[in-house]
């Protein structure tokens, strides 16, 4: 089961992409991720009292679980969402943040002491090469300064939020760090949501279904998964399984809301596929 979390993660964070785009036609952004991780949290909290596991910890442990959940569930989430609702193109948006592993291949080294094989290096740039081909380029108009501003914000919190992860271990079981993230996250969205937005919530069958699966499948599922692949395995290593995103998203689209996939998309997905086995299966030659 442990074997397949990366190929899980991949199909249930794509999800989220899909799940988002309905949740946003009935509610504005940080009153949804506020309400989600609202829910997250109580979720969080009654795993950890079935688990047995124990709430108290260090404030210091406190303190960078909270932070750590508002780079992965507040800045990142929010960015995205926030640059999106002003006119950002989503594969822009999706483009710019997939240059994660990148960022977070340059800052193992120094951040964390990991080595970062030229091999890596090299299934790194297939993978974002992959991705941007899916992504592709042609968006017209003007883009918006502010959701472009938003989407850098995203990028550097997700990136920092994986470094910092990682550097944490498991100083805290993993319902009880998930539990912190998620309050933290919702405090953060509820207080950008009383200043810059009118919130609004409309609870149709479609947005329940979409916050449902975003709630359990998401935050519950793909998230732990997350959490758990950084501290078994290497930053940059993990960080590369992002690149899969955009292209698994883009076949979903196909498959469930009739959204186009070309050729190209199709070459683009394989790219990146390649680009990931490369920086996370093969070893050094000695």
């Amino acid at each position: 089961m442990i074997r397949a979390f990366p190929f899980l993660f991949v199909i249930l964070w794509s999800s989220a992409f899909i799940s988002g785009k309905i949740i946003v036609e009935d509610a504005s952004p940080f009153a949804a991720l506020g309400l989600r991780f609202a829910l997250v949290a109580f979720g969080f909290f009654c795993f950890s009292l079935i688990l047995k596991d124990n709430l108290s910890a260090r404030s210091r442990d406190i303190f960078e679980a909270c932070g750590t959940g508002i780079l992965f569930h507040g800045l990142y989430l929010g960015g995205v969402f926030f640059a999106v609702s002003k006119g950002l193109p989503a594969g822009i948006a999706a483009l710019i943040v997939s240059l994660q592993p990148v960022l977070t291949g340059a800052l193992a080294g120094p951040v964390l002491g990991e080595t970062v094989t030229w091999r890596q290096w090299a299934g790194i740039m297939l993978g974002f090469g992959g991705a941007a081909l899916v992504l592709g380029l042609d968006v017209g108009g003007e883009l918006p300064v502010v959701g472009l501003l938003a989407t850098g914000i995203a990028l550097l919190a997700v990136t920092a939020g994986t470094l910092w992860q990682k550097r944490l271990g498991d100083r805290l079981p993993l319902s009880v760090l998930n539990l912190y993230q998620a309050m933290a996250a919702c405090a953060f969205h509820v207080l950008v949501m009383l200043a810059i937005e009118q919130p609004f919530l409309e609870f149709t069958g479609s947005f329940i279904l979409a916050m449902g699966w975003q709630i359990l499948a998401i935050s519950f599922g793909a998230f732990s998964i997350l959490m758990y692949l950084i501290k078994v395995g290497s930053a940059s290593k993990t960080a590369t399984l992002f690149f899969l995103v955009p292209p698994v998203s883009a076949v979903m689209g196909w498959l469930f809301v009739n959204e186009n996939l070309t050729p190209i998309d199709v070459i683009g997905l394989l790219i990146a596929t390649f680009g990931v086995y490369v920086a996370t299966r093969l070893q050094v030659e000695k």
